[in-house]
């Protein structure tokens, strides 16, 4: 009886669990706790905690590769649509179904202040090789500076695939963040009249214009960097769907069902990736590090373009909006309009913030394109 019992605990995860299998645990509970109860971006947070939980399960074999007639672990299967980079230009499909361009449209200047906010990615890219990374992961660390987790996710795939896990998690965690972090780098850089600016309303957009924008961003920026292809396309078609008026199933299915089943794979195959031997170490922590700063950098540089703007129009520009010019739509922008309401309750600078907010999405998949033309 004895050796029966015996025999039972050493098939159980029981005697497997380790200590840093024990901590990513922990650390996968935590996950959950800021995204269950904190409700930070818990969309995100809840399939990659949860990934990260199966995972690190002693004995569950979830991300184990296939090996004669034993099949793959379920999580490896996800992780597929991942390292194939499947996964996120078919998310960027579902998000252009969900952007309205409209107010970069009424106002290109949006542009600049999208454009600006990846400084963040190429200062933190050359401080990760200062650090001895190499050029694929430095770029792949970089990117978390757009604040866009499809296209970190698209680049760490293909450049840096067994750093997947940990640079996935720091960029979704910070994108989950911005309500926290970027208050504080608006208020250290503004000035509270700066902050209290009002911004007269956008000129409307014809229909026209709306459908000729997602052809015409597709031509140019592909025929000038054809890396960004798969993301810029997939964007710009998903954005053409919600446009056009004449695919609305497709549309309706780009913007709700597919890209709910798509954040539910990529999540769960992202914290599938986090195993204790990827996760515990030294490179993880300057990740971490790395990430926080290039996401600053870019709030940062985008802030410092919008106050220049906000000298050379005379204080007609509200120097917050540049911080929306990170890709994590539309938190950055609902951020610029709390800090204004702050300011002056009746201002309302949502729809200003969102220009700069969209150009962050095409910025952002531009910069991976650029990684990648360079890397790849």
């Amino acid at each position: 009886m004895v050796q029966a019992f015996v025999e039972f605990l050493q098939q159980t995860g029981i005697m497997a669990l380790d200590i840093p299998h024990f901590i990513m645990i922990i650390i996968s509970l935590v996950l959950l706790y800021l995204g269950i109860v904190k409700k930070y971006e818990p969309l995100l947070l809840v399939p990659i905690a949860f990934g990260m939980l199966l995972v690190n399960l002693p004995l569950t074999g979830m991300m184990q590769e296939a090996f004669n007639s034993q099949p793959a672990g379920l999580l490896r299967y996800f992780y597929k649509g991942a390292s194939l980079s499947i996964f996120p230009p078919l998310i960027f499909m579902g998000i252009g179904a969900m952007i309205d361009f409209g107010p970069l449209i009424s106002d290109p200047k949006g542009l600049l202040l999208g454009a600006a906010a990846q400084i963040g990615v190429f200062i933190t890219f050359l401080g990760a090789i200062l650090l001895g990374f190499t050029g694929q992961e430095a770029a792949s660390i970089g990117i978390i500076g757009g604040a866009n987790g499809p296209a970190v996710i698209y680049v760490a795939s293909n450049l840096a695939p067994k750093m997947l896990g940990a640079i996935a998690i720091a960029a979704y965690s910070y994108m989950a963040l911005v309500p926290v972090i970027q208050p504080p780098l608006i208020n250290l850089v503004t000035t509270k009249k700066e902050r209290a600016t009002k911004m007269k309303q956008l000129r409307p957009v014809s229909k026209s214009e709306k459908i000729i924008f997602p052809i015409a961003v597709t031509i140019i920026v592909i025929i000038i960097l054809p890396e960004a292809g798969p993301l810029i396309g997939m964007l710009m078609l998903g954005n053409l769907f919600r446009e056009s008026g004449v695919v609305d199933r497709l549309s309706d299915t780009a913007q709700n069902s597919l890209i709910n089943i798509l954040t539910i794979l990529l999540g769960l195959a992202v914290g599938g990736s986090a195993t204790a031997d990827k996760f515990l170490r030294i490179d993880t922590i300057q990740i971490l590090i790395l990430g926080v700063i290039a996401f600053a950098i870019g709030t940062l540089s985008g802030l410092l373009v919008g106050k220049l703007m906000y000298k050379l129009t005379d204080g007609k520009v509200n120097p917050m909006i540049g911080a929306a010019g990170v890709a994590a739509v539309p938190m950055s922008a609902r951020v610029v309009q709390k800090e204004g309401q702050k300011a002056d309750s009746s201002s309302y600078l949502l729809m200003h913030a969102m220009g700069p907010n969209v150009a962050g999405a095409i910025g952002s998949a531009v910069a991976a394109g650029v990684m990648m033309s360079i890397f790849a």
